[in-house]
């Protein structure tokens, strides 16, 4: 039962397409997960820059 809802859960996340309507914006969907991570990385960049004070 957990395999089938984890196999479900994947699917989901991974494999989800958008509706046709809004085919035009699937390449600017699939960059979007990653820009939270940008600005992480862009903590440490600035620190860095003002030598971890």
């Amino acid at each position: 039962m957990l395999k089938f809802y984890l196999e479900n859960v994947f699917h989901l996340i991974f494999f989800a397409k958008l509706p046709e309507a809004y085919a035009v914006s699937d390449p600017i969907v699939n960059v979007m997960p990653i820009i939270p991570l940008f600005f992480f990385l862009l903590a440490f960049v600035w620190q860095a820059s003002v030598s971890f004070r």
